[in-house]
């Protein structure tokens, strides 16, 4: 993967661990098995960014509660992955919150859980150029259930040239 990804997935998480020092929630980058059946198999999938608060679901590398939010970054290798099977599997879990971020276009698609169904609620294309009519890299980004989790797309996208 291209490195514009680990720096996207590393800057979200900075802020989720930053936000949650003295919570009982967790935030895990591209490094926790989320096993999304337990009861039915061992299948997984490895989220680039994942927010748990459930901490009895961890087990060794794994996780198999239900994650609260979810962020996938694009690569090439992966685009269609992330928004087909894997938004799939998260909307099927009930993962309430899923991001999908395109570093490549410094954009970010936000879905909401509605009805079993993810609806896309937010799509940015970030334009940090003061000059330009549609700048927005000051709009700020909110976590639907943690209304104390935001960022803005400058954040968000902080040295993604």
């Amino acid at each position: 993967a291209d490195y514009r990804h680990g720096i996207v997935n590393s800057n979200i998480h900075a802020i989720l661990k930053q936000h949650l020092k003295n919570s009982l929630c967790l935030s895990f980058m591209e490094n926790l098995d989320y096993r999304y059946q337990p009861e039915k198999n061992n299948d997984y999938v490895i989220p680039d960014v994942m927010l748990i608060c459930d901490r009895k679901h961890l087990k060794g590398g794994a996780y198999t509660g239900v994650p609260r939010f979810i962020a996938e970054t694009l690569s090439p290798a992966t685009a269609l992955k992330d928004k087909t099977v894997k938004k799939e599997i998260y909307q099927a879990a009930g993962v309430e919150e899923y991001w999908i971020i395109s570093p490549k276009e410094r954009a970010v698609q936000i879905y909401y859980l509605e009805d079993c169904k993810y609806d896309l609620k937010y799509s940015y294309i970030l334009q940090d150029d003061p000059e330009e009519e549609h700048y927005n890299a000051d709009t700020v980004v909110t976590l639907k259930d943690f209304p104390k989790i935001s960022m803005t797309l400058a954040d968000m996208f902080e040295n993604v040239e």
